[in-house]
């Protein structure tokens, strides 16, 4: 199968031939969901915490007395029925939100959003994405240039230029393949590959 070839202006210039087990699968809705709350579950730091009544600031003087007032009887202000008393069942510090996924699963679901972004026509590829200056101006009018607002630019090799030219612009992600995830390429609106990159990609996750 092929993909379409843009050049400096967006246009597509031509085609490339790509393998349909990478960008030419059914498909698969069940599966893309499942890898991409295993990717955001997997980054969890885990460390949120809440406290229970003994850990929380409280008196433990009795509030009022026990008989006589009409109120229901209570010991102290940091029971778990009170307003700001301590959690029942507290999270923990130190929980484990991660997933596992299988390495052959995970391969599948990312050739399914590849080959999904091909059939909306959302991903291009391109002879290669080079500045010659680390200036945000300068890949920004080039974007500007190719009608690309929210991209996400999967390049064979970052190198130092492209990395520092790109990071201020908050719609624009540049990574190289490997690190390439399906939470990137289902956000952004028009993925683009490198002529280069589509051959890793395609060793990857043939």
């Amino acid at each position: 199968m092929q993909i379409e070839l843009i050049n400096d202006q967006g246009q597509a210039a031509s085609s490339l031939d790509v393998s349909e087990a990478v960008f030419g699968r059914a498909y698969n809705e069940d599966l893309v969901h499942q890898i991409v709350v295993a990717f955001q579950a997997n980054a969890r730091q885990g460390s949120r915490a809440q406290k229970d009544r003994e850990q929380v600031h409280h008196s433990t003087k009795k509030p009022f007395k026990q008989k006589g007032t009409g109120r229901a009887r209570a010991g102290m202000t940091s029971s778990p029925l009170w307003r700001g008393g301590g959690r029942i069942f507290p999270n923990s510090p130190n929980e484990n939100f991660t997933q596992k996924i299988n390495k052959k699963m995970y391969r599948a679901g990312m050739t399914v959003i590849f080959s999904q972004l091909v059939r909306e026509g959302r991903l291009a590829a391109v002879d290669a994405l080079t500045v010659e200056s680390p200036k945000t101006r300068v890949l920004a009018a080039k974007f500007k240039a190719m009608n690309l607002g929210s991209v996400l630019v999967i390049a064979d090799k970052v190198d130092e230029n492209l990395y520092l030219a790109s990071r201020n612009l908050p719609n624009v992600l540049v990574v190289e393949p490997r690190y390439a995830d399906p939470v990137s390429l289902i956000h952004f609106h028009k993925v683009l590959v490198t002529k280069a990159a589509v051959g890793t990609l395609q060793e990857m996750f043939a």
